[in-house]
């Protein structure tokens, strides 16, 4: 099994920055990808951004110029650095990991958080 344990959520004025974390942890024989998505309430889970084990980056448009991720492979943790919060930016901010647990094709994990808390106040 893999978990993830995220981080640094919390309540922010608008202009603030806050920095996320989640570390993974369990059987993990090789990671792909880690990355965070948002949910606000009413609305679909949307990305946020995404690292993969390349180094390549994906950002939401919501969050591009603002946010940034990444990762400390060896420790199998990612970071969002967020600035410029908006009262838009408030959600429950999800990270997710995905790759292998062993060395086999089949043995596929893809894992969310448990989701932190952001508040982003006007």
């Amino acid at each position: 099994q893999v978990q993830l344990v995220e981080s640094g959520g919390g309540l922010v004025q608008a202009g603030g920055s806050l920095t996320l974390s989640c570390v993974a942890s369990g059987s993990i024989f090789s990671m792909v990808a880690m990355g965070w998505y948002r949910q606000a309430p009413g609305k679909q889970r949307e990305l946020v951004a995404v690292r993969n084990s390349g180094g390549g980056t994906e950002y939401g448009d919501s969050a591009k110029g603002r946010f940034t991720i990444s990762r400390y492979d060896a420790a199998n943790t990612v970071y969002l650095q967020m600035n410029s919060l908006e009262p838009e930016d408030t959600a429950v901010y999800y990270c997710n990991a995905r790759g292998y647990r062993t060395r086999s094709a089949y043995a596929v994990f893809d894992e969310w958080g448990q989701g932190t808390q952001v508040t982003v106040s006007s």
